[in-house]
């Protein structure tokens, strides 16, 4: 993998002490890039570079608190604290890892994944701050506008980060799944005794590409460990960029976080809503969500949580689950449904053998659709509002959707009901009083068909 830290006019924060050692630190990652990619001699050169690179990082911290007390920035005592969090923590975790490991290629990939996500948060976050610079906070916004001001934030930062504009294309994002995505959850605490703050970020894997792993210049169209890793730790950085946006997070610190799948992503809206839950598309860069979820849907864990010792195991373990599932691909169903019973019911019924997502109305539908285009959709028919009539005709208008066959779910046997639906043209209908092996069944045969 050719892969190298492109330098840009946008990491320059206007202060030449600054500016000039973040370009060396960039130069000494380039340097550990191309020495892990020499077959001769690779561990002494690792090993060095590793050396070199803390040291010049552990300077700059220092040269970049004392200019920061020079101009009494408010901000000193808690870029002190992500500085000492990445020494104290990070790097010497990162070191006993290499040695651990005897600089093993998957270690070292770790590494520079973890130095490079770190450093590109950092640099585009917390640096810029300093002078006053795109990231600065709003201010004078009234307490009911917080949603207004977090999409915002958001907004601001994808420019700033990586000059992506965004925009918001639900606030009320309901978990659907978009692409092949990456799901990334971060829990806050203030201490003990505080409720805890719980982040899910959802990426598509496209947007991790076009942004973290463009800026590591990587040639690649598929996510790796170094890449998931780099991802990790802007994400936190951008998550933590957020929350300096408002005051009652600032005692908050980083307490655990997960790769989840999409699956126990799903568990998460399957519980209840989450306080906050946006999604944003960025253009054709790809798609992104960030939700805040209430503080006990977690109580007895949803996935491992990733520490240093263990970092490199869980994102190598994730990859390879989700390497597994790509190639061993499962139908999609969607069901549509306004009643909550009848949506979890065919879920369980269903999830085992396909992958099924869920939508509580036909609007929903459309969106669910546009995200994530199923093979089958099992529509219910009497729904208010917007009916399963009302919803197939929608599809039908539209070109790309017209093709998606669709089963209605209806209570209704009787012979002008059924009439009435089967006008529609839908590819069959099912009666939500049958059995449920009656209900698999058909279905089973419906997409054997389709195959035979």
């Amino acid at each position: 993998m050719n892969s190298q830290f492109e330098w840009r006019e946008e990491f320059n924060i206007g202060v030449e002490l600054i500016d000039k050692e973040h370009q060396r630190l960039f130069r000494i990652i380039n340097k550990l890039f191309a020495y892990k990619e020499e077959e001769m001699d690779s561990h002494w050169a690792c090993h060095e570079g590793v050396k070199f690179f803390k040291g010049h990082a552990m300077k700059h911290f220092t040269d970049e608190e004392a200019y920061m007390e020079s101009i009494g920035y408010e901000g000193l005592e808690r870029h002190r604290r992500i500085h000492k969090s990445f020494r104290e923590n990070t790097l010497l975790i990162l070191e006993q890892e290499l040695e651990r490991t005897n600089y093993a290629p998957d270690a070292v990939d770790h590494f520079l994944g973890v130095c490079a996500g770190w450093l590109i948060g950092h640099t585009l976050t917390e640096d810029l701050a300093i002078i006053g610079g795109r990231t600065s906070r709003w201010e004078n916004l009234l307490p009911d506008e917080e949603l207004a001001v977090l999409k915002k934030v958001i907004i601001q930062l994808m420019f700033d980060m990586f000059r992506l504009e965004s925009q918001v294309v639900s606030d009320s994002y309901g978990g659907e799944k978009f692409g092949k995505g990456i799901y990334y959850r971060l829990v806050y605490s203030a201490g003990p005794e505080e409720p805890r703050q719980e982040i899910l970020l959802v990426f598509e894997e496209k947007l991790l590409i076009n942004t973290v792993g463009k800026i590591m210049g990587i040639q690649t169209s598929k996510l790796d460990s170094m890449l998931v890793n780099a991802a990790r730790y802007t994400a936190r950085q951008f998550v933590g960029r957020i929350m300096d946006h408002f005051q009652a997070l600032d005692s908050y610190e980083l307490e655990e976080e997960n790769l989840l799948s999409y699956e126990q992503f799903q568990q998460v809206f399957e519980r209840k809503a989450p306080q906050v839950s946006l999604l944003f598309n960025t253009g054709g860069a790809g798609y992104f969500s960030y939700c805040v979820i209430a503080p006990h849907l977690f109580q007895n864990g949803v996935a491992t949580p990733i520490e240093h010792a263990n970092a490199l195991a869980e994102v190598e373990r994730y990859l390879m689950k989700r390497d597994e599932l790509e190639t061993a691909p499962r139908q999609k169903i969607l069901i549509v449904d306004d009643s909550m019973v009848i949506r979890q019911g065919m879920k369980n019924l269903l999830d085992g053998d396909y992958e099924v997502s869920v939508a509580e109305s036909g609007i929903a539908a459309i969106r669910t659709i546009t995200l994530n285009r199923p093979d089958l959709i099992l529509l219910d028919y009497g729904m208010p509002v917007c009916d399963g009539r009302q919803t197939l005709e929608m599809l039908h208008s539209e070109k790309e959707f017209a093709d998606i066959p669709v089963i209605f779910l209806t209570g209704r046997s009787d012979p002008d009901s059924v009439r009435k639906v089967m006008a529609l043209k839908p590819a069959g209908y099912l009666l939500k009083d049958l059995k449920q092996a009656d209900i698999k069944q058909k279905i089973d045969a419906f997409f054997a068909a389709k195959q035979s």
